[in-house]
């Protein structure tokens, strides 16, 4: 049964934050090729911003620490390379010096889905750059228990039974799982706070069988301190009794808004672009995201196709702009700004104590003379 795995990491930016250096690439593909045949099925690298991802089939299954240790001393490569050249931000993912079995906990970021190979397996792997994993909880909605975007909720006999969701709170290290449509209201009002809640996997009501994974990873809450925007992945399998690709592509048609951005503290678009123009650098933006499509075939990735690499998402890559203008115009103040709870991890809590002196009781109010009197 093989495994679809995605570990990405930000081991190095090109220039500043906004790309992957083509020799970083390089010896990532190099490590890819060697472990081809032996330790992987197939594997490829892909980049989204300054995040390189690491696209591989298995059959070690979930958080094999053979494949986990592959990716950690391949990241570390990379990371010299980028030490090699001066590049901003190397190893900045890399929350720790020794690896521990897997990736928990130690900095990037991974989605990974086992299942039985379809005699057609159509897969899409989402990566998105400054943004945070609660980003993929509006489009994973909308594919899995919205019929206004995927009619096969409603027309296909193999998806009428809905979707199970399973949530995770990124504060208090919990989990809940939410069957849709029946609970889909107690779904929403905790995924509609994408900041706390994030939806980890979907699993097929009808089939028993999982469709989509995330990244659920949060680097601040893991380093009790902002080291840059978690940037997630996100797997999505499609048809026979999955959304069919246009609907796993449609919630992206909006420009909806997440948050990241320019130093992980602001609202801003998400845009869908083709991987050449997945380099943000106005403001750190607008955040974006790519979707790249593979058909599997005993394990091998027949692909990728550039999903986003279409004129029909022209219109929400130009309502993108229109809204990062919008929102820039605010500058410092909500909503572009993210809350002050947000910012629990950025420079807000060194300044809240530098001033904690200057702030002091409201006078009490003197007594009111009647004028009469």
């Amino acid at each position: 049964m093989p495994t679809l795995s995605i570990l990405k990491a930000d081991t190095g930016g090109y220039v500043g934050h906004s790309a992957v250096h083509p020799a970083m690439v390089a010896e990532a593909v190099r490590r890819i090729d060697r472990a081809r045949g032996d330790l992987l099925l197939d594997g490829t690298v892909a980049t989204c911003g300054d995040d390189l991802s690491l696209i591989m089939t298995h059959e070690h299954g979930p958080d094999a620490a053979a494949v986990h240790s592959f990716a950690w001393d391949t990241f570390h490569a990379t990371t010299g390379v980028a030490r090699d050249f001066g590049l901003y931000g190397a190893g900045q993912d890399l929350l720790s010096d020794a690896f521990s079995g897997n990736l928990r906990g130690m900095g990037p970021g991974y989605a990974e889905l086992e299942f039985t190979e379809r005699p057609s397996e159509p897969v899409l792997c989402f990566l998105a750059d400054k943004t945070e994993p609660g980003a993929w909880n509006l489009p994973l909605f909308r594919m899995f228990a919205d019929p206004f975007t995927t009619p096969g909720l409603v027309m296909d006999a193999k998806m009428h039974a809905g979707f199970r969701f399973e949530v995770y709170d990124l504060y208090q290290e919990k989990r809940a799982v939410f069957d849709c449509p029946a609970d889909m209201y107690d779904l929403l009002m905790y995924i509609g706070a994408p900041a706390r809640y994030v939806v980890h996997s979907v699993t097929s009501k009808t089939r028993g069988v999982q469709a989509a994974a995330t990244s659920t990873q949060r680097l601040s809450l893991i380093a009790g301190k902002y080291v840059g925007k978690d940037d997630p992945v996100m797997i999505v399998r499609c048809q026979s009794g999955m959304p069919a690709i246009g609907e796993a592509l449609e919630p992206f048609a909006l420009a909806y808004t997440v948050a990241g951005c320019m130093r992980g503290s602001h609202h801003a678009p998400l845009m869908p672009v083709p991987v050449g123009s997945a380099h943000p650098s106005r403001f750190d933006g607008p955040p974006r995201v790519v979707c790249l499509g593979f058909q599997i075939s005993g394990g091998r990735l027949i692909g990728p196709r550039d999903m986003f690499d279409d004129p029909a998402f022209d219109r929400a890559r130009a309502q993108a702009n229109e809204i990062m203008d919008y929102l820039r115009r605010h500058g410092p103040f909500e909503p572009h700004r993210l809350s002050l709870d947000e910012l629990e991890y950025t420079t807000m809590p060194a300044l809240e104590e530098r001033l904690a002196d200057r702030w002091e009781p409201l006078p009490a109010a003197e007594p009111r003379v009647n004028p009469t009197e």
